[in-house]
């Protein structure tokens, strides 16, 4: 039989090629595609020298003019990148109001002033300002010495009776002026923070019957709540990363806002919604950044973010979230450290110190779970609950001699995994 005859032959010869010559002539463009973008590349750099030369002022050499042109064109980069970023905060400001006169139309500002409705509304409102200090109750740090709130700086800012009205109409006051923070970056939270401080506000004015507002706008335009949201999370945790003390009011007032968008019943659920991701990859930094701290002075700062952690866990969801992230480290170091004392090899000391705010935190979300009146199963019936307790007899047994603190708190911990779950049953 003839190469171009019968079936496959044919149908060879009548496409003009073979399928293997189909796929080597392709083979063959794409390789003399990439080696013509080779030679234009070369073409390109060798005009662009040839052009700097003929341009060169006299007196310079080719490689200082040419150092002078990438330091024009990187100096023109960022000052449109600064325009950009500009406009579009402008933008999102805009949204932010838009979406703010949308909920409430009487709750509009103007001019930097608070509307003539807002002020009488305010005017007219008997009951107090949002109590700060009942959000931060049972923070899990030792607050017998109200130590850990004063490492956030709350237990000076919020636990004052100046907190009436007046407080109430300065958030109520926009614009660019409101100097909260010192630097760039904590400027930055200025913006996202006055936003969610208004949403707040008309939510308990709602609650206090002085508004009606149609919070279902959240669901038409979930970009600006998101956007505010994630950028209240990038200031704490560039904070965090890099905390000063005294801590700036801004991130104060950052961290209780945060702590009321996610209990408040109405709120939390569109906060939530479409800021989970985001919350949860929050709390995976903030875990991350306690654990690899290695500053010597680092303690006020553990304190610092333990209270935040543990304001999050007044989330029913997040706290679920926050457990299973808690319960992964714990288990993952002490199986680090149980193989490191197996084999006498070195561990690292600066971990297991910051191990202990871990658990603490892990342990107060614990217990604040156990009085939960409507515990269900499936809150404790996790992977990793069940990774946690797989061998913790023996972990604790190998370690209890070398590492009794640690081994206790490993205890703690499974004894209250074990007593939610005879709740349960």
């Amino acid at each position: 039989m003839e190469p171009g005859s019968g079936p496959h032959g044919g149908a060879a010869g009548a496409g003009g090629l073979r399928p293997e010559a189909v796929e080597a002539s392709r083979g063959g463009e794409t390789k003399g595609g990439e080696e013509n973008q080779v030679w234009y590349l070369k073409i390109s750099k060798l005009a662009l020298a040839f052009a700097i030369i003929h341009s060169k002022p006299p007196g310079k050499s080719c490689k200082e003019y040419t150092e002078h042109l990438a330091k024009t064109v990187a100096e023109q980069d960022f000052r449109w990148k600064s325009k950009v970023e500009a406009l579009e905060a402008e933008v999102l400001r805009l949204r932010q109001e838009l979406l703010l006169n949308k909920i409430c139309p009487r709750f509009c500002l103007e001019n930097g002033k608070s509307d003539v409705s807002a002020e009488t509304l305010l005017d007219q409102e008997c009951i107090k300002p949002m109590n700060y200090s009942s959000q931060l109750e049972d923070s899990g740090c030792d607050v017998s010495t109200d130590y850990a709130f004063d490492s956030l700086g709350i237990a000076s800012d919020f636990h004052q009776s100046e907190h009436n009205v007046d407080s109430t109409k300065h958030w109520l006051e926009r614009g660019p002026s409101l100097n909260l923070c010192c630097t760039s970056k904590e400027e930055s939270l200025t913006a996202p923070l006055q936003f969610l401080q208004h949403l707040l506000e008309i939510r308990r004015l709602t609650e206090g019957g002085i508004l009606q507002a149609d919070f279902a706008e959240l669901e038409n335009d979930s970009f600006s709540i998101c956007h505010s949201v994630s950028q209240l999370l990038d200031g704490l945790t560039f904070f965090y990363r890099s905390p000063k003390f005294p801590v700036p009011n801004c991130l104060t007032e950052a961290v209780c806002v945060l702590s009321s968008l996610i209990t408040d019943s109405k709120l939390s659920n569109h906060v939530l919604k479409k800021c989970f991701k985001k919350l949860e990859e929050f709390n995976k930094n903030l875990i991350q950044i306690m654990l690899r701290n290695s500053n010597v002075n680092r303690f006020q700062a553990l304190y610092t973010l333990s209270d935040t952690l543990i304001l999050l866990g007044k989330n029913n969801i997040l706290r679920n979230s926050l457990i299973s992230l808690l319960l992964s480290e714990v288990h993952q170091f002490a199986e680090q450290l149980l193989q490191a004392h197996q084999i006498q090899a070195m561990y690292d000391i600066t971990q297991y110190e910051n191990i202990f705010p871990l658990c603490m935190i892990l342990e107060q979300l614990l217990k604040n779970e156990t009085k939960e009146s409507n515990i269900s199963s499936s809150d404790y019936d996790g992977e990793e609950k069940i990774n946690f307790l797989k061998n913790l007899d023996e972990i604790i047994l190998y370690l209890s001699d070398e590492f009794p603190l640690f081994s206790l708190c490993l205890w703690r911990m499974s004894v209250l995994l074990n007593s939610t779950q005879i709740q349960i049953d």
